[in-house]
């Protein structure tokens, strides 16, 4: 299943993790349109990434 879904984020042109980020932003979406908005501190929306560790000269 993990090869299937790198060839999915590989043909989006997305790394593997952009790709699964994509995935639960989208399941997030659905639920909260049926289910009512989820309260939290964190925007699904927003593209939450980890800092580098060390910044592009």
């Amino acid at each position: 299943m993990l090869q299937k879904l790198n060839y999915v984020a590989d043909y989006e042109g997305r790394s593997l993790n952009s790709h699964i980020l994509v995935l639960i932003r989208h399941d997030i979406h659905n639920f909260e349109g049926k289910n009512g908005k989820i309260e939290g501190d964190i925007d699904p929306d927003l593209n939450v990434k980890p800092t580098r560790k060390h910044p592009m000269e």
